[in-house]
């Protein structure tokens, strides 16, 4: 986990981290027992595909989610209130994938000890699957 302070930010030019996750059966598993959204589009292969997909499609906010971790393990990491993240989704994700996740400072705001970060999330054909502003307070 990483511990950037607001000046060790502030000081460094549009600061970057990332990170990859393969997207698994089990995390969809999990995100529907947390949050109870059955929607067949997520769970029933038949319905993806009579739909025009390939396979279910992994829930939009499943992978949203991983903001969470870029912002609280790599950017800013240990000391982080993540205060907002608004996402756009581009493409959709399915189970097996490989997701690239990477955010770069784009804004620092000395007042607030806030920064802005420019994320997106890539697959592993290099696809931009989603796109996001996140505003994260820094304790230190």
């Amino acid at each position: 986990m990483n511990e950037f302070t607001f000046e060790d930010i502030a000081s460094a030019q549009n600061m970057e981290q990332s990170f990859s996750v393969t997207v698994t059966q089990e995390m969809m598993r999990d995100f529907l027992k947390i949050t109870g959204d059955s929607n067949p589009m997520h769970v029933d292969v038949g319905y993806a595909k009579q739909n025009g997909f390939p396979s279910c499609l992994v829930y939009g906010l499943l992978t949203t989610s991983f903001y969470s971790t870029l912002a609280g393990v790599y950017l800013p990491g240990k000391y982080c209130l993540l205060q907002e993240v608004s996402t756009q989704f581009a493409k959709p994700v399915f189970i097996g994938d490989i997701l690239t996740v990477s955010g770069k400072v784009a804004e620092t705001q000395e007042t607030f000890k806030r920064i802005i970060i420019k994320a997106r999330i890539t697959n592993q054909d290099g696809k931009t699957v989603n796109r996001a502003t996140i505003t994260a307070g820094v304790l230190k």
